[in-house]
């Protein structure tokens, strides 16, 4: 008669994963080669007098409101040859720009009735590639982070 026990012995090992610390050996090479891009940010001239985390609105006219235009990083620029300062945030995931001017010794920033935190100011912005005369308003995180951080960085107080 047949006996019908298998033809190889089973082992415990057999059947238990790798452990995750354990080198199999296998190489496996990339699909795809990445070769490393130059970025060009267009803030290399530029020292940066201000960075601090905080959320851009605009005043929309047609519909008399506050819109979001983008959380994320306000910087003042200081060009290296020319002097001139600039605004511009950028977008915390995506670092699309949501603002980008330049801060005229004729500007005005004045705190945002009722909202210590915030800052409202009138600029000629270009952040959508088109030159626009714009109402912002940039609030902080708190009242401690928008004075250590402004005062003596904006032409007028705020």
């Amino acid at each position: 008669m047949a006996s019908k026990e298998p033809d190889h012995e089973h082992r415990e090992d057999d059947d238990a994963p790798a452990a995750d610390d354990e080198d199999t050996g296998a190489q496996v090479a990339p699909i795809v080669r990445l070769e490393e891009v130059a970025v060009t940010t267009g803030e290399e001239e530029e020292d940066a007098i201000l960075d601090l985390k905080s959320k851009l609105y605009r005043f929309d006219k047609d519909g008399n409101q506050w819109k979001e235009r983008g959380a994320g990083t306000v910087k003042l620029l200081k060009h290296k040859k020319t002097g001139k300062v600039r605004l511009v945030m950028r977008q915390s995931k995506t670092l699309k720009i949501c603002a980008n001017h330049y801060v005229l010794a004729t500007m005005t920033v004045q705190e945002h009735a009722g909202n210590d935190k915030s800052c409202l100011w009138h600029a000629s912005d270009f952040a959508d590639d088109e030159l626009k005369d714009e109402l912002f308003c940039i609030r902080f995180a708190s009242v401690e982070s928008k004075l250590q951080k402004l005062h003596g960085n904006v032409p007028r107080s705020c």
